[in-house]
């Protein structure tokens, strides 16, 4: 194990706005914060936004920076890598943002029904092989879980370098009837060019990994549904 991750993972300890909860406990049924996000973590009762699947949490600060009369929550498996996001938050001092470590597979064990207004998926793993969209998390399999903890008609977000998530996501979300709200295979030829400026400075953020691979020439892909 390298001496950077255990870095990371000890400072991740000492962040107040960082939650780690035991994963065999929340497997077991247990939860943390469950409908106590806004009032207990940050003191207020503000909309909440999700980013699952977060990596180094550069879209929840992103939009936190953006929008402060919003709160937002980063989730990732990964505490070393989501440590950048919480680093430069509190350097920042940005009290609207958190992270919270644990499975997507477990995310409803975090969040009351209604308790959640956004959700954005940031350049997940496609799962090639995932014929039943059981573990890609842009599926309509994982958008009937979100329905769970989200208020009426919240947003579901996906920004993608992959073509096969795109197609598969958008395909899954018709299927089940889910309405596509915006639908994009090309985010900075087509999309910001079309949306107003305040949502096209949010496609705007762009992650580490992202940005090398529009420096490679690939496209990112954008999709909007409600649940």
């Amino acid at each position: 194990m390298g001496k950077d991750k255990l870095r990371k993972w000890k400072e991740n300890a000492g962040f107040t706005h960082v939650f780690e909860p035991d994963i065999k406990a929340i497997a077991g049924g247990g939860g943390l914060n469950k409908g106590q996000w806004a009032e207990s973590v940050f003191g207020n009762d503000h909309p909440i936004t999700l980013e699952l699947g977060c990596g180094k949490g550069e879209y929840t600060v992103g939009l936190a920076r953006r929008h402060p009369e919003r709160n937002f929550i980063g989730v990732d498996i990964k505490g070393h890598r989501f440590w950048r996001g919480a680093k430069t938050s509190q350097e920042e001092g940005l009290n609207n943002v958190a992270f919270l470590r644990t499975k997507i597979e477990f995310v409803h064990h975090f969040f009351a029904a209604g308790e959640v207004h956004e959700i954005w998926l940031t350049f997940s793993d496609p799962q090639p092989k995932d014929e039943k969209g059981t573990k890609r998390i842009t599926s309509e399999v994982f958008l009937q879980r979100y329905r769970e903890f989200m208020v009426p008609g919240g947003l579901v977000h996906i920004k993608s370098d992959s073509p096969l998530l795109y197609a598969l996501s958008k395909e899954g979300w018709i299927g089940a009837g889910f309405e596509v709200l915006e639908d994009s295979q090309d985010v900075y030829a087509d999309l910001v060019h079309r949306v107003d400026p305040a949502f096209a400075d949010v496609l705007n953020i762009r992650t580490f990994y992202e940005q090398r691979w529009l420096e490679e020439g690939k496209k990112i892909h954008y999709l909007r549904t409600r649940v």
